[in-house]
């Protein structure tokens, strides 16, 4: 009786989850300080981007021409109008702007468009301010999380570690430490593997997600088991107590 009772306390600590395999930033006494601008890229304007474009100057009726007409946004979500009053970036790269025609914004920053524009539209506008902003920055998180989709935000920064959270966190299935993310990035697709339970990545080009980014986060081996034919060690567990309990009534 007693070895039965030692072998069923030895399963059980083995069907445990290990703290190590699951706890975010087990170093993070030693995280490093890091230089963000050494780290953050300006995400470069690509194809079907939106950009959301605003204009000031001294003389507010100067800016008439090169301003869109107000559109009737009632019901709208943020997002939607935000796209409805940006102006698109279409398939040759350029957008078209009111007074100006085609303006190639392809492969530029927004900082990059906006001295552009300024300087355009300073030809006929004295003290003209240009603020130039992506509005449909997009990433999709996929695998062991717990809200799996694709998410796009008025935002031109968003993190790694942003885009798990709004993606629900990852399950308790989900390998920490193998985080996969993929990035295409002027027609080559690149990819490197994340482990969230240290914080070495941090001063990484991954610490800021890019447009278009994907992040995969693969069930760890505890879950693949599960969906075998042998099944996964809480279900083990359970056969093993249950025939050990069984033993246990017959032979006392």
């Amino acid at each position: 009786m007693k070895n039965i009772l030692i072998l069923l306390s030895l399963i059980c600590l083995c069907s445990c989850a290990s703290k190590k395999n699951i706890t975010y930033f087990q170093d993070s006494d030693n995280l490093p300080s890091v230089q963000i601008d050494s780290i953050y890229h300006h995400p470069k304007i690509q194809i079907n981007d939106v950009l959301k474009i605003d204009l000031t100057a001294l003389e507010p009726s100067s800016l008439i021409p090169f301003q869109f007409d107000k559109l009737p946004t009632s019901g709208m979500t943020q997002i939607e109008l935000l796209k409805l009053q940006g102006y698109l970036v279409n398939k040759d790269g350029a957008i078209n702007y009111p007074g100006l025609g085609a303006v190639m914004v392809k492969g530029k920053t927004t900082q990059e468009v906006q001295s552009i524009l300024k300087k355009e539209i300073g030809e006929f506008v004295k003290d003209v301010e240009v603020k130039v902003r992506l509005v449909n920055f997009k990433f999709s998180v996929l695998g062991e999380v717990k809200m799996p989709g694709t998410y796009t935000v008025a935002e031109e920064t968003v993190t790694l570690l942003q885009a798990i959270s709004m993606a629900g966190d990852l399950t308790i299935q989900g390998e920490r430490n193998n985080i996969l993310v993929i990035r295409h990035n002027n027609g080559v697709i690149t990819s490197k593997r994340i482990n969230f339970t240290n914080t070495d990545w941090m001063n990484s080009d991954y610490y800021y997600l890019q447009q278009n980014d994907m992040v995969y986060v693969e069930p760890n081996s505890a879950k693949v088991k599960s969906s075998g034919f042998i099944g996964n060690v809480g279900s083990v567990v359970s056969v093993i107590s249950i025939l050990l309990t069984t033993a246990v009534l017959i032979f006392r």
